[in-house]
């Protein structure tokens, strides 16, 4: 039995502007990632492009996401999205203050690797 709270404190500092991912549960084809965001976007001209579908929501603070066929979905708390296999997308922004916390739901056959257009971005395996 493991648990937790989604409200808790982060383990770790966030290096400035950026992400930590902390994976809460992984069995089989599904994995549930709590994210903590301040301040971050993604690199200008990379996606994500990912092998699996992804629920997320957005737990606290706001947040932008562009998809590549040019909609921009502004996220508040108790927001959701359901992004479908290799739908390309990027985070546009997420707040400073306060932090943007997400959970993520990965749900496919995918590796454990998010792929942003090719390239590993740190995910925890």
């Amino acid at each position: 039995m493991k648990r937790g709270n989604l409200y808790g404190r982060y383990p770790g500092e966030l290096p400035g502007p950026g992400e930590l991912f902390e994976e809460l549960y992984r069995h089989g084809a599904v994995r549930i990632v709590r994210i903590h965001s301040e301040g971050h976007s993604t690199p200008k001209g990379e996606w994500y492009d990912q092998p699996e579908e992804e629920w997320v929501a957005l737990l606290a603070g706001s947040a932008e996401l562009r998809f590549e066929d040019g909609t921009l979905m502004a996220l508040g708390p108790g927001d959701w999205v359901l992004i479908p296999a290799r739908t390309r997308h990027r985070v546009e922004r997420t707040s400073r203050s306060p932090r943007a916390l997400w959970l993520a739901v990965h749900i496919g056959s995918a590796p454990p690797e998010i792929d942003r257009a090719g390239q590993e971005d740190g995910f925890p395996a």
